[in-house]
């Protein structure tokens, strides 16, 4: 195959002969061509059914807005996205202070996408193409697809589809509602189809509200009038994205109606592999930005592999699980180790695989073993607040796939840079044995450790940790144990990295004075440390908006001065 770079330019598009395009994408990110990259992904699978697709990073949306014309209209849709992160996360610290640099930007270079790039980009698109379908997807729209509270402006908002202008917002991992989206389109007649397409949000104020199957929440206005309303609909949000056949939720923004269809299933094996496209990609960012500079976020990632999406860790301040979804979908062994091999053979790869994972580290393969059982749950965690026996925790195919990948030509070290679930690896002696859990604690110790490994305690102080939805210290303590036991029987001083969030709901200053005394007694290095950040529908947020539990109604303390998050945050420098 004649491999290329999705055309961002006129010129690119005159070279390819193409006098009309099917779909333009436009991003907040640079165009990185990478399995890694959203924007580059779906792409790629508009590609592969057949379309024309051409990308617009970061066009500029400050001038005579020429970027946005300057590749026509597109014959389909304009595809929008903030980015691979919420546009606000990528400007601002948790203390609400501007970044000065912007990883998914040539040289690092800040202020090349607007704040709520998603809305920014969507009215401009409205206002020059107003005939043309705009779908908008990523994670600043999924996460924004009911209403939600919003950190950086201390308000509530509804539904980014009333803000963007927007006529389909597709939440989630995107390439089977795009295929579904596009073929609407092209038949025509598109808007009558949209109740029958998973995965996507949009606007039908025809919509008979007593059907059956349907998840009438409050109105926007009842959730911003009463706290207790939002509460409400957050748990039933929470509960329905968390099982396994989900239903259409529905809710109202003064004359609208929002209507948000059921997610798609889980991926098959066959199909993670199908979007895996790392054999039709250059796997570079685009030769545009050479003389600006290295991308960093590529950087970053260049050297690694994904081998699955999706957690089931259910971390009360973690978005993961409402973006990708509770139930782990994996590559097949076959298409990781193909991509393994691809790697070894490019101009940059030295030989070191930075990372072999995904959300997770260990949860690759891993899924319920009943999956009746599975379609009657509606836990927001697998392993909160223990792992559940129906769990398959088998950790010997994760074990078999590093073996398989080490002994591929080229291949130096393989190092896990994602993180490990430990929760998962401590039980009984027979669980453990059955499972081998001690066996990969000593495989990674023994090959796949350049010097640290990350986890994520996250807290120290049990109260705390219990909001954070997180399994009490003492799991970290026996894991800790065990890394330096293997540590020792291997020759080897290594080091375990542990992450602490600070300011929390729940926590408060005397908790981080205990944090801290606790990691001076394991003589833990802190430097990962972050202070919580209040992110789009999450359960944490939700906490911290609301000032109390929304499953239990209980009163819950929340920092949310900015002194007091950052004395939270300075016991890190104190230990």
């Amino acid at each position: 195959m004649n491999k290329h770079f999705l055309p961002i330019t006129k010129k690119e598009l005159d070279y390819l002969g193409w006098d009309y395009v099917d779909v333009i994408l436009i991003s907040g990110d640079a165009y990185v061509d990478h399995p890694s990259f959203a924007t580059a992904v779906i792409g790629r699978t508009l590609e592969s059914c057949g379309y024309r697709v051409a990308i617009l990073p970061q066009p500029n949306w400050q001038d005579d807005l020429r970027d946005f014309r300057k590749l026509g209209k597109p014959r389909l849709f304009f595809g929008i996205c903030a980015g691979n992160m919420d546009s606000m996360v990528n400007h601002y610290t948790a203390f609400k202070r501007l970044r000065s640099d912007d990883a998914y930007t040539p040289g690092g270079q800040a202020g090349f996408r607007p704040d709520y790039a998603t809305i920014v980009y969507s009215k401009i698109v409205r206002q020059l193409f107003p005939d043309v379908p705009i779908v908008i997807g990523g994670v600043e729209a999924s996460m924004r697809r009911l209403a939600h509270y919003d950190y950086w402006s201390d308000s509530f908002k509804p539904s980014i589809l009333c803000d963007s202008e927007a006529d389909i917002l597709v939440y989630g991992m995107g390439e089977r509602p795009i295929i579904a989206i596009a073929e609407a389109i092209k038949n025509g007649n598109w808007r009558s189809q949209l109740s029958h397409i998973h995965q996507i949000g949009y606007i039908d104020n025809s919509l008979d509200k007593d059907q059956k199957d349907i998840l009438l929440l409050h109105s926007f206005e009842e959730e911003k009038k009463d706290k207790k309303k939002y509460a409400e609909d957050f748990v039933k949000f929470e509960t329905e994205t968390n099982k396994m056949s989900q239903c259409t939720m529905v809710q109202t923004y003064k004359d609208k109606t929002i209507v948000i269809n059921p997610p798609f299933p889980v991926a098959t094996e066959e199909e993670m592999d199908r979007f895996s496209f790392f054999d039709r990609m250059m796997n570079a960012p685009h030769p545009k930005y050479l003389k600006r500079g290295l991308v960093p976020a590529f950087e970053m990632i260049k050297n690694s592999v994904n081998i699955h999406r999706g957690c089931f860790g259910g971390c009360s301040f973690c978005a993961i699980a409402a973006h990708q979804g509770k139930f782990v979908a994996s590559r097949s062994v076959k298409s990781i180790l193909a991509e393994v091999e691809d790697l070894c053979h490019r101009d940059y790869f030295k030989g070191h695989i930075s990372d072999l994972g995904g959300p997770s580290a260990n949860m690759y393969g891993l899924h319920g073993k009943d999956t009746d059982k599975c379609q009657r749950c509606r836990r927001p965690s697998c392993i909160f607040p223990k792992v559940c026996p129906n769990l398959n925790i088998d950790h010997k195919p994760l074990i078999e796939l590093y073996r398989k990948a080490s002994n591929i030509q080229g291949i130096k070290q393989i190092t896990i840079g994602s993180g490990i679930r430990y929760d998962m690896l401590i039980g009984d002696a027979e669980t453990e044995k059955k499972n081998n859990l001690n066996e990969y604690i000593r495989e990674v110790v023994q090959h796949h450790v350049s010097g640290r490994l990350k986890v994520a305690p996250e807290h120290t102080v049990s109260s705390v940790l219990q909001k954070m939805r997180k399994p009490d210290f003492n799991h970290f303590e026996i894991f800790l144990n065990k890394f330096n036991k293997e540590n020792k029987l291997s020759g080897k001083n290594q080091q375990l990295i542990p992450y602490f969030i600070s300011s929390h709901p729940g926590c408060q200053k005397t908790d981080m004075q205990a944090l801290a005394k606790t990691t001076q007694k394991y003589h833990l290095m802190t430097e990962q440390v972050q202070d919580f950040t209040p992110t789009p529908m999450t359960y944490a947020t939700a906490m911290y908006y609301l000032g109390f539990d929304p499953y239990t109604g209980e009163k819950v303390f929340v920092a949310k001065d900015i002194r007091e998050k950052r004395e939270q945050n300075g016991w890190f420098r104190k230990n």
